[in-house]
């Protein structure tokens, strides 16, 4: 017996218990309507999508072609409109394919302040409601996609029946995971721990921190970035597995970001309990001068070094700074002791997006973590066009080919786009995920922001059509008449907006006393 079937019988035996007063309960509308909310709380969705998740990982130790992509998304809508298009293009499945929540868009997108920059000013709150927000979206497009099918099934002729109620027991649900970004952890460890687990009951099984001063956050893609001793950090990281252990979610994901390539400062000096220990190294970094205690001045913060007296160089500011280069090299320090301090991923902010960049300081970390894993961010911040042409360049002027037609600086020009060096740039940006995947351990690609800059093209192009001499036909041509031609499906936005379901819902109510929205004379039924 299949699963719609059985369900149908499990309803059949509780309304026969509850006796006549249920007379009119239809169980084959129960069991469609428990069937449409396959998760009943954000706990079984973070437990299942963290499931998800570590498949997934396994799968890529085995195989680096199977790395895991996702867009960041700043509504629910745009997270369910993506994972419908997934389904529609790809066989009907999501594998490897998830949602990224970031703090960047939250803070630009979703506070109550208006616009804020990336420097987690933003409600702290808001981050857990956008991912519950995300899951309420993907879990109606379970519905509606479910509620289409059981209409074919009813409408269908009895020969057809079988075929129709096997797509329903195998129904690929649009719920996926989430890597949710909850910056620098919003306070202290106890901050962080209150609002992990708010995140992790609204769905979400991976949850991203960055070793930054919570209240010093910048952008990892701007400058005046501030990090934090480990022992700061790590206490963070072991927030976070507190709150998935507490919750349940024992398999919970966490992503250790890292900005020290790009961070030249920091707020403390790091406590030294030995020689050679964390502290002793975090501090090594510093930007120092050596002193006799006769230079001191009222007020400098000193300390011993190989049994020298040392001032580490402090701003205005009262922050502290690292050596000129040692970005990197901090970098893959910092990765190495926050997987042993119980992370389960990496990520780290580059300065370009370089293959042999990422490469090598991902080499490094593996000397010690062999199958260390990165998230990379396919970042909107990086000028991919000019960045790979330039490295485009490099490379055919380095194997003494004549680049003589180019001008290194002006590569962005549209001019350059159908040339020899720009179809190979163009190629090496179709192959980035996958020379990474493979030459550097990136298991997840995502862009934080691709939705962002997708509704403002969107909007430009409209605005620009409709206002201007194409009138009503920019909308026309340049909206509906594509949606129509390629299937998306929210044309019909009445049914996307629930419609169709609410009038199963009045039948399953009502009866034959339901007033239906969908019947002939709705103007959605000129799209079939």
């Amino acid at each position: 017996m299949s699963n719609y079937q059985s369900a149908i019988e499990a309803v059949k035996a509780i309304k026969e218990k509850a006796g006549s007063s249920w007379a009119a309960i239809n169980p084959e509308s129960v069991a469609r309507m428990r069937a449409q909310n396959k998760f009943k709380t954000g706990l079984e969705i973070a437990q299942y999508t963290a499931d998800i998740m570590r498949r997934d990982m396994d799968a890529y130790d085995a195989d680096s072609s199977k790395y895991t992509q996702s867009l960041g998304c700043w509504h629910g809508f745009v997270g369910q409109q993506k994972m419908i298009s997934i389904k529609k293009h790809f066989d009907g499945k999501t594998d490897r394919r998830y949602l990224y929540l970031s703090g960047w868009m939250v803070a630009a997108l979703r506070s109550e302040f208006g616009p804020l920059p990336d420097q987690s000013m933003h409600e702290k709150t808001s981050v857990a409601s956008l991912v519950a927000e995300l899951y309420t979206f993907l879990r109606q497009a379970d519905a509606r996609e479910l509620g289409g099918l059981f209409r074919e099934l009813d409408a269908a002729p009895e020969s057809e029946k079988a075929a129709i109620q096997d797509k329903i027991d195998k129904h690929v649900t649009h719920v996926v995971p989430i890597i949710a970004d909850i910056d620098a952890g919003f306070g202290n460890a106890e901050a962080t721990y209150l609002m992990a687990k708010q995140m992790i009951e609204a769905g979400a099984c991976a949850l991203q921190i960055e070793n930054q001063v919570a209240d010093e956050k910048q952008c990892g893609h701007q400058d005046g970035k501030v990090t934090v001793p480990h022992a700061d950090f790590h206490s963070k990281i072991r927030a976070l597995r507190h709150a998935f252990l507490e919750l349940g979610i024992d398999n919970g994901i966490i992503v250790s970001r890292t900005d020290s390539e790009g961070a030249g400062l920091t707020k403390e000096i790091a406590v030294v309990k030995e020689p050679g220990d964390q502290g002793d190294i975090y501090n090594s970094f510093l930007d120092v001068e050596e002193i006799d205690v006769s230079d001191m001045a009222e007020g400098d913060v000193c300390f011993n070094r190989d049994g020298k007296l040392v001032r580490p160089k402090r701003l205005p500011s009262g922050l502290y700074q690292f050596r000129q280069g040692t970005g990197e090299e901090r970098c893959v320090f910092d990765s190495i002791e926050a997987i042993k301090a119980g992370a389960d991923l990496l990520w780290i902010e580059t300065a370009t997006p370089n293959v042999a960049d990422i490469t090598a300081m991902m080499n490094e970390v593996r000397k010690e973590i062999p199958n260390a894993k990165l998230v990379y961010n396919n970042s909107p911040s990086f000028n991919w066009t000019l960045n790979f042409r330039q490295q485009q360049f490099d490379a055919m002027e380095a194997a003494g080919e004549d680049v003589s037609s180019y001008v290194r600086g002006d590569l962005m020009k549209a001019e350059y786009d159908e040339t020899e060096l720009s179809v190979k740039a163009d190629d090496k940006i179709r192959s980035f995920q996958a020379d990474t995947s493979r030459e550097a351990g990136i298991f997840h690609h995502l862009i934080t922001l691709p939705t962002y800059h997708t509704t403002a093209l969107s909007v430009d192009n409209l605005a620009k059509e409709y206002f201007g001499d194409e009138a009503m036909l920019g909308y026309v041509a340049g909206v509906q008449r594509k949606e129509i031609r390629q299937g998306i499906a929210c044309v019909k936005h009445q049914n996307m907006s629930g419609s169709d379901m609410g009038d199963d819902h009045k039948e399953y109510f009502a009866g034959e006393n339901a007033l239906k929205a969908g019947g002939a004379k709705n103007t959605s039924n000129q799209f079939g």
